[in-house]
Formats: C-alpha cells, structure tokens, sequence
C-alpha cells in the first residue's frame, strides 16, 4: 500500500515539503524509531480514543512515552467546556473493531490528522520541542518526514501535556 491520498493531497495542497521513508514492516512507534535509527521522541505515536460513546478523538504523544489517561481526561474535558458539550468521566482506546469500520490506513499506523479521520486531534507538547517529526502515512512501511513547524500549520491541533515516561517491566526475582 502506498500513501494515503488524503495525505498526500493535504501535504501537497499545502506545499509542504517531506520526506517518504521506506523502511522494513514495523507495528508500533517504538520498532520504527529502532528501525528507522530515530530517536523515539520524532516519531508521533498516534492514538485514537473514545471519549464518548459517539466522540472519538486522536492523541498524539512521542513513541517513547505513555498516554496518561488522567492528563488526558482533564485535557479532553477543558476542551468539551470550551466546545459547549458535557465533560465525561472516563477515556479508553478505541477498539479495533471501530478503527477498522471508521479510520483510514491500517490499524496501528493512523496518520495523526484529525481533519482526515474526521476527528479532532490532541497533539502532546513534548513531541513539538523537536526540529522534525517521523509520522504515519497509513501503511507499515512507510512513514513520511517533515518540519514539526509545517506539521502545525497544516491544521488546529488541541496542545496540551498528557503523556509519562514509560514505566520499566519489573524484574521478578526467582525464589
């Protein structure tokens, strides 16, 4: 599978330059980074989350860090104030039964533009300290490279900080 179209009409609609990177069939941030020979905190992790039983939503954090869901709780319920709408309690991935039926691209590599899978998309400050960003193009095997500056213009993005480091697997000690 190549591109996206609605990826790649939106970076050449708006003459932003990028870089497509092919690289070996990869499932998860993290591999790419390692593949890639990136340091993880480029590469955007795109989550897709439900909100509501109707709203889903997209987070973007760094490839080397966790989604915090109470961050991100208290960052989705500043924005559905500000929306008019009523704040909700909890916040959970979304499963892949839906991701399948209403995202575009492959499950795991959901391009992280808000305004091509119809949903609104936070994007985690720690990811915009960088000079460029590594994202999703909807397939396993490519990836594309741009300006972290263009990634912003290209559409309104919710900022706020709702990602952690990611916690270490704990080393059972045998008996």
């Amino acid at each position: 599978m190549a591109i996206l179209k609605g990826l790649q009409n939106l970076l050449e609609k708006n003459k932003v330059k990028h870089e497509v990177i092919d690289h070996k069939k990869v499932y998860t941030a993290l591999d790419s980074a390692e593949t890639q020979h990136i340091k993880p905190q480029e590469i955007v992790k795109t989550l897709v989350m439900k909100v509501s039983p109707k709203k889903y939503v997209l987070a973007l954090i760094p490839a080397n860090k966790n989604l915090d869901k109470k961050k991100f709780l208290k960052e989705t319920n500043k924005w559905l104030k500000k929306e008019g709408e009523k704040t909700v309690k909890a916040v959970e991935f979304a499963k892949e039964a839906w991701m399948k039926k209403n995202t575009k691209g492959k499950i795991g590599a959901t391009i992280p533009f808000g305004s091509l899978s119809k949903m609104p998309a936070f994007v985690d400050k720690s990811i915009l300290k960088n000079k460029n960003l590594i994202i999703n193009t909807g397939d396993y095997e490519k990836s594309i490279k741009l300006a972290t500056k263009k990634f912003l213009e290209l559409e309104e993005m919710i900022k706020g900080s709702f990602s952690e480091a990611k916690k270490k697997a704990k080393v059972r000690k045998k008996k």
